[in-house]
């Protein structure tokens, strides 16, 4: 009989989660983490007592009340509400777009005028089958919106032009004919009192961590102590890139602490001008109404710009690259994973999908319930 019955490779969200409900069937649980801190590309540090969100803001939101009622057993959450805000060459807009957008780009006052006034510059456009996202945008909210909050930013995050640019990329765009500027159309959204790294903390409550252990490099030393294993990292690199690499969209971050008490006034303010190198700027303080988890004002604030930047094997695993090639490649992976025995692939990276944080955890109870019963 093995020491543990499950050895939980990557302490984010998923591998938390999974490992808590194996404990509280009465599992022993090995957790184990590459990195030097447990959360994963959640986690927040602490800098003059604000929550820093190391890789990129992360808003928890859902209209799954099951998930909610689970999670928040961990933690107490606040109140945040993400209103994002656009910057195009000094000029401000409320994002998503809504009767307050559309009041600063033209005056209007009423929905009705609004519409008439979005239906025109589609009309003007005159695109039949777009070819590319700029006509796509255009054809769907008008030349000025696309212009002033689309084109800059998309280029942007993609690299390239809009016109380089598939159509797909942007299906729909929603149009809010109301002063709504609440981002997530979510029953339930906060951000947790103390930050991510205290949930996950929760989470792994008396479970056995490791961290600065690369699975990969020691897997039969580590196979050997579990019955079964949850493996949460990527799946290409699982199989050592037999079938070829797995693409995905990168960011980085430049922080910065600053000795004043409020930079821009907001969470997130998106650049949408192409000539600003940064796509937006986070601040981070904002995401707890700029006081500490105790209740005070925080006397500085941690900015931090964030930068797209062209994946390459070896950087940080962002956002899946969810085209048809890498799709197809990830199905090749997911044939080759079910001829293992005794482990789970799970996850943003084992499953190469783009999870918002309540489907991590969704995913994860779902998958210890087969599992554990």
């Amino acid at each position: 009989m093995k020491q543990y019955d499950y050895l939980v490779v990557g302490a984010g969200l998923f591998g938390a989660v999974f490992a808590q409900q194996a404990k509280e069937k009465g599992k022993k649980v090995l957790v184990i983490d590459k990195r030097p801190h447990i959360a994963g590309n959640i986690y927040t540090k602490k800098v003059e007592g604000i929550d820093v969100h190391e890789y990129g803001a992360h808003i928890f939101h859902t209209n799954d009340r099951d998930v909610w009622k689970y999670i928040t057993q961990f933690i107490e959450f606040n109140r945040f509400t993400n209103s994002p805000v656009a910057n195009y060459h000094g000029e401000l807009y409320s994002l998503p777009f809504n009767m307050y957008t559309f009041n600063k780009m033209w005056g209007v006052v009423t929905p009705e005028e609004a519409i008439n006034k979005i239906e025109e510059q589609k009309k003007a456009a005159n695109t039949t089958t777009a070819t590319n996202l700029e006509e796509q945008a255009i054809s769907l909210v008008g030349i000025d919106i696309y212009e002033k909050l689309i084109k800059g930013y998309t280029e942007k995050q993609w690299g390239r032009p809009c016109t380089e640019l598939p159509a797909f990329i942007i299906k729909r765009l929603p149009v809010r004919l109301t002063f709504d500027n609440n981002y997530f159309n979510a029953l339930y959204q906060g951000i947790p009192v103390g930050g991510y790294t205290k949930l996950v903390k929760n989470l792994l409550a008396g479970i056995e961590v490791r961290l600065n252990v690369d699975y990969l490099q020691a897997k039969e030393e580590y196979d050997a102590l579990a019955e079964k294993v949850v493996y949460t990292g990527p799946i290409d690199a699982y199989f050592d890139y037999r079938l070829g690499t797995l693409e995905y969209r990168s960011v980085r971050f430049e922080n910065e602490l600053l000795d004043i008490p409020n930079f821009q006034g907001n969470a997130a303010v998106n650049y949408t001008d192409r000539e600003t190198p940064w796509t937006r700027i986070i601040e981070h303080k904002w995401f707890t109404f700029g006081k500490d988890e105790n209740g005070n004002d925080l006397a500085k604030t941690v900015i931090s710009r964030e930068y797209s930047s062209e994946w390459k094997q070896g950087d940080e695993p962002y956002y899946p690259v969810n085209d048809e090639k890498n799709t197809a490649l990830y199905e090749q992976y997911k044939e080759l994973s079910s001829h293992e025995t005794n482990i789970l692939f799970g996850g943003r990276l084992g499953e190469y999908k783009y999870y918002d944080m309540d489907k991590v955890i969704e995913s994860a109870l779902k998958k210890a319930d087969e599992l554990l019963g």
